[in-house]
């Protein structure tokens, strides 16, 4: 996938070195001429500084927004981070946003995007996400994590040259977001069954295939070689374009997501230094695995068994055959480079035990992990 074009809206996507100067190119090519690039410190380093440099030998004038981080070190998609931004968008001047980075400025940027009106170009520092084509932003307000309607990108310029200098833990954190795809695709199918939730078989499909894609080359990845990147970043782009195509999010997050929000709000509060969005969700991947499966073949529950497995138990089984066991899950994260387990995270037992309990809540999906909990 070097260039695709037209696809739900995505103009061009383009996967290849060099891809940067093709951005500054485009942008001049559609005839833009006041850009805001947002950043943070890091990206604009590693992408930020060629792309404005690039922009100088053309027509469009670029102004910078360099996203302040927390006390904690990180930038977050917060009020102020989404005010920051705001605050720079020159009304009937500016017409294009860039967002320079992973996922947490693509969710300022297309927030912002999508209430201003203006279009945004996305240039991906690291294979870390799969949400750069996403038209939703989990957004932190007041605390609390909610996904908002936003815009997806015109235009996603990925440059392999920059990619593969991405740190291995941000490397890992993409393979992680991937491996979130077993349970995920589960829970879909789950909640179409049990509740009659929304579902397309194509949109499946082609989440299932960049899934399966990026577990044929884990270790490629894990190495970190040309071939190995360029397969991470293409199922991660394939697998936001599946969420485009459906048009929500249920291809790519099920109970591991939830699971994986309900930590990061709870470091928020503690004010503790945020942790990978994909190694989070890795790790939930893993232990959703063990729960369903506990649940399914061996009769274990946190309360009462679920009338959706007394009513669906052989198809729900069939389903679970697919999805890798704790320990398998656990394997594939570690040959990727990336963190295994709650404990490797810093997740404590208290905090793990009432993510399980109460994480079902932050979205209204008919997960397993949800019939487990109103069960009791």
């Amino acid at each position: 996938m070097n260039r695709i074009s037209g696809e739900h809206g995505l103009e061009r996507m383009v996967l290849e070195k060099g891809a940067v100067q093709s951005a500054a190119s485009y942008l001049e090519q559609k005839g833009f001429r006041h850009a805001i690039l947002a950043a943070d410190g890091n990206t604009y380093a590693a992408a930020g500084k060629q792309l404005e440099q690039e922009l100088t030998k053309t027509d469009v004038g670029v102004r910078l927004c360099l996203l302040a981080p927390e006390p904690s070190g990180d930038v977050v998609a917060d009020e102020q981070a989404l005010l920051q931004l705001l605050l720079e968008v020159q009304p009937g001047q500016t017409d294009i946003m860039i967002a320079v980075g992973s996922g947490t400025i693509h969710d300022i940027v297309r927030f912002v995007s999508y209430k201003t009106g203006l279009p945004f170009v996305s240039v991906p520092t690291a294979p870390s996400v799969d949400g750069f084509t996403s038209k939703g932003a989990p957004l932190i307000v007041r605390g609390v994590k909610t996904t908002f309607p936003a815009s997806a990108p015109i235009a996603i310029f990925a440059d392999l040259d920059i990619l593969m200098q991405a740190p291995q833990p941000l490397v890992a954190a993409g393979f992680g977001d991937m491996l979130g795809k077993y349970t995920s695709l589960f829970d879909w199918k789950f909640s179409h069954l049990t509740a009659a939730e929304p579902y397309d078989e194509e949109a499946a499909a082609m989440t299932e295939k960049a899934l399966r894609d990026c577990v044929g080359h884990v270790d490629e990845i894990g190495n970190r070689t040309e071939a190995g990147i360029r397969i991470l970043m293409t199922a991660l782009i394939e697998s936001g374009v599946a969420m485009l195509r459906f048009g929500q999010s249920h291809p790519a997050s099920g109970a591991e997501h939830h699971v994986s929000h309900f930590w990061e709000m709870e470091y928020l509060r503690r004010g503790k230094r945020a942790l990978l969005h994909g190694a989070k969700v890795g790790v939930a991947c893993a232990e959703i695995s063990r729960l369903y499966h506990d649940a399914a073949y061996r009769g274990m529950y946190p309360g009462r068994e679920p009338a959706q497995l007394r009513n669906y138990g052989d198809r729900v089984r069939e389903w679970l055959h697919e999805v890798p066991s704790k320990a398998e899950i656990r394997s594939l994260l570690r040959r990727a480079g990336g963190p295994a387990s709650r404990e490797e995270l810093g997740i404590d037992e208290e905090l793990f035990g009432r993510s399980l309990r109460e994480a079902h809540r932050l979205r209204d999906r008919h997960t397993l992990l949800r019939a487990l909990n109103e069960a009791q």
